[in-house]
This record gives structure tokens, sequence and C-alpha cells, in this order.
């Protein structure tokens, strides 16, 4: 039976955000708010993340997106409502 309540969400972090643990900071936070989904570099220099799970907890991550680990410098936060969920298992940092 699949929970109407998750929703999936879509965001790319533009700034210094890249050689800085901002994927593994990522994966622990959503892990910790207990979201799906996964975390990658770009070849832009942006990191790209889906993740999928309650709307409060995406509230959450997109809120801590926005100043990220201690050394990042988060210029913007580009968010979008995804239509359907993936399913992922776990939350995972890709290359």
């Amino acid at each position: 039976m699949e929970d109407n309540s998750k929703k999936r969400v879509a965001m790319r972090v533009h700034g210094k955000v890249q050689g800085i643990f901002f994927r593994a900071s990522t994966q622990e936070k959503a892990q910790e708010l207990g979201l799906t989904g996964f975390v990658q570099n770009e070849p832009d220099g942006t990191v790209y993340l889906e993740a999928e799970g309650k709307t409060e907890a995406l509230q959450q991550l997109e809120q801590w997106a926005h100043q990220g680990p201690r050394r990042a410098r988060v210029e913007k936060v580009e968010v979008e409502e995804k239509e359907e969920l993936q399913g992922f298992e776990k939350f995972e940092q890709r290359r």
C-alpha cells in the first residue's frame, strides 16, 4: 500500500558545494530525517539530489541544504516537486 503522505523533490544546490563533504553530509542528514534518494556532484559544479519521504522531513532537508556543511557556501537552492515516487530503498551518494 502506497503512503500518500510521501512526496519526491529534486534539489540543485549552487555555490561552493563540491569537495567539502557536501554529498556525505547530505546523505547523513537525509538518513537522520528518514528520507530515501540520492545525491551527486554535477559537471557544472552544482550538487543534485532527489529525495522521497514525508513533507515535513523534505522541508527540513531543504532548509538544511541552504546552509550545508560547515565549509559550504551555498548561493542558491532550486527545488522542484516531482510527480511520481521512485521507491528509492535508501539514501546514497552517487558519483
